[in-house]
């Protein structure tokens, strides 16, 4: 069996449960070294074989997978954050599927959700956003024109800018025509990670500071109204709102809900 999971944002502690016991039951693993931090292979098999992918091509890593599979053993395939985004996994999934080799997905916690807890914010705010664009500007890999951040950015939702770190300054323009100058943002370099950084602004002068802070990659960049200004409370622990476990003005009832509350 092939395990794609994911390694979390950085700090080691960030794997899943399920993602560390299934990476130290693998006689193998191939993990992508320019992104995942290295001390999460502490959880390996100290016999297992490990793999750098930064250096592999698609068909190297399909095919130490493939020896693998036919020598009976199970193979950790480790992604940076939540392999889902980004993660380049799909055609790895079709060739496998294509030699007939079973594998499963092991969802992790993505960069976005640990920039957000570093910044201790919430994505989601009622009355300011309730959608996240997650998106990139392109680059080498491209994208499609009708999803240019020029036409992202027109709803005024919360973004999570990922890959495009060095292209700040162009990041800025794109949104202009949409987002006030005024509008906070925040840059998050390696989130999580020791060398952590943060960098927080508006749109008129993020590219500057992020310039300042010598942040050029490895960085995720958070656009939106959600990262200061008035909002709204949430109803869901509204005294006046009801829902399926609580009535209007009372606690659910259940025996210890209220436990050590006067």
């Amino acid at each position: 069996m092939i395990h794609f999971i994911g390694a979390g944002p950085g700090d080691a502690e960030l794997i899943t449960v399920k993602g560390m016991r299934l990476l130290g039951a693998c006689d193998v693993v191939i993990y992508a070294g320019s992104l995942v931090n290295p001390e999460i292979l502490k959880y390996a098999k100290k016999d297992a074989k490990i793999y750098d992918s930064s250096c592999l091509n698609l068909e190297e890593i399909i095919e130490i997978m493939r020896k693998a599979h036919n020598r009976g053993q199970d193979v950790a395939r480790l992604h940076t954050g939540d392999p889902s985004i980004y993660g380049a996994i799909r055609e790895q999934m079709e060739k496998l599927n294509e030699l007939g080799i079973p594998y499963e997905v092991c969802p992790g916690v993505s960069s976005l959700t640990a920039a957000a807890a570093v910044l201790k914010k919430e994505l989601t705010v009622p009355g300011v956003s309730q959608t996240v664009i997650v998106t990139r500007m392109g680059g080498r890999t491209p994208v499609p024109d009708r999803e240019s951040l020029k036409s992202l950015a027109e709803p005024k939702a919360t973004m999570a800018i990922f890959l495009s770190a060095d292209k700040i300054k162009k990041v800025v323009e794109e949104l202009a025509d949409s987002y006030n100058p005024d509008t906070p943002a925040a840059v998050v370099y390696k989130a999580t990670w020791p060398e952590q950084k943060v960098v927080v602004g508006t749109l008129k002068d993020i590219s500057k500071k992020a310039k300042e802070a010598g942040i050029d990659k490895t960085a995720i960049i958070l656009v939106g109204d959600f990262l200061e200004g008035k909002y709204e409370y949430s109803r869901l622990y509204h005294t006046a709102f009801s829902h399926g476990f609580r009535a209007a003005g009372n606690s659910c009832g259940k025996p210890g809900c209220r436990e050590g509350m006067p």
